[in-house]
C-alpha cells in the first residue's frame, strides 16, 4: 500500500458553490461536508479555513471538469487554479481528479433518494465532491 494521508478534503469546484467531502485512506470511504458559497469561482477563504482547521486533512483533492473526450472545458483552468490556490493557502498537498460525470451521477443519487426535494441546497456539489474523493481513494489504495 502506498504512503496516502490519513484524512483528505474532496472539493467539487463551482463559480458560485463548492462542494466539500471528507474521506479517510484506512476504510477508503468519503462522506458529504459541506457546500461552500463562491463569487466567480473564488470561494469564502475565512469558512474554508474553518473547515480545514477543524478536520486537519493530510491533503485535498480538487475535481477537475473535462470533456467526455479528456479534452479541457473553460472551467478547467479556474478548477486548476482553486488547487494552486489551496496548495499555497494552507500548505497541504493538493492531488486533481478527472470529475467526469459526478455531478450528473450525484443528482441521479439525491433524487433516487429524496425526490426533487432532495436536489436543493447545496446537496448536489457536497454528493458530487464525495463521489470525487470515493473515485480518487479508489485509484490510490
Amino acid at each position: 500500500m502506498k504512503n496516502l494521508p490519513k484524512i483528505v478534503l474532496g472539493f467539487d469546484f463551482g463559480m458560485k458553490r463548492i462542494g466539500v467531502a471528507i474521506g479517510q485512506t484506512v476504510t477508503q470511504t468519503a462522506r458529504p461536508l459541506d457546500t461552500l458559497p463562491a463569487k466567480e469561482g473564488l470561494p469564502n477563504w475565512e469558512a474554508l479555513s474553518k473547515l480545514i482547521n477543524k478536520w486537519l486533512p493530510d491533503a485535498l483533492v480538487v475535481g477537475i471538469p473535462l470533456n467526455m473526450d479528456g479534452t479541457d472545458q473553460p472551467i478547467s483552468d479556474k478548477a486548476r487554479q482553486f488547487a494552486r490556490q489551496l496548495s499555497q493557502h494552507f500548505q497541504l498537498p493538493v492531488h486533481e481528479m478527472d470529475e467526469r460525470l459526478t455531478t450528473k451521477a450525484a443528482r441521479e443519487n439525491l433524487f433516487a433518494e429524496g425526490g426533487y426535494k432532495a436536489l436543493q441546497d447545496g446537496q448536489v456539489d457536497r454528493v458530487a465532491a464525495q463521489l470525487i474523493l470515493q473515485n480518487w481513494l479508489a485509484e490510490n489504495k
